[in-house]
């Protein structure tokens, strides 16, 4: 799909230690929205997207990286593609609160075809959040 057409939405259910917990982190610290929810799950508006956080502590946390650009980035990870500006705040909000990042806030692949600033963070139940911003989103999928 080209990026000029319609996105469709995306779903992405993942697991988690504590509903509550994740409600704090996920609407309190990284502004979504909530949807619905019950005991066992809930639904947050993650730019757009809905994202599912499922109670399942046991198969809550990442196990395997990968090397990127000499840093070790967790496999299993998402979050989102923002504009600078939008991850220039998200990163000082991250870091006014005293965020650990896995990979703090950098530029990759300087001077390259797809420049972009990206962080690594966890949220509590050690699921791994990757937010970048691209210099050229047109270099999003490029070669």
């Amino acid at each position: 799909m080209s990026a000029q057409a319609a996105m469709p939405p995306f779903h992405l259910a993942f697991p988690v230690r504590d509903i509550e917990e994740a409600r704090q982190f996920y609407v309190g610290l990284l502004g979504c929205g909530e949807g619905r929810s019950s005991p066992e799950w809930v639904d947050f508006d993650f730019y757009g997207h809905q994202i599912v956080a499922h109670l399942a502590p046991d198969e809550c946390g990442h196990k395997q990286t990968s090397s990127v650009d000499d840093h070790q980035v967790p496999v299993r990870h998402f979050g989102a593609v923002l504009s600078i500006p939008q991850w220039e705040v998200m990163a000082e909000k991250l870091k006014a609160v005293g965020t650990k990042f896995v990979i703090e806030p950098y530029v990759r692949f300087k001077g390259e075809v797809g420049e972009q600033a990206t962080m690594f963070f966890m949220d509590p139940s050690g699921n791994a959040l990757e937010f970048k911003a691209f210099k050229n989103m047109d270099s999003l999928f490029a070669k």
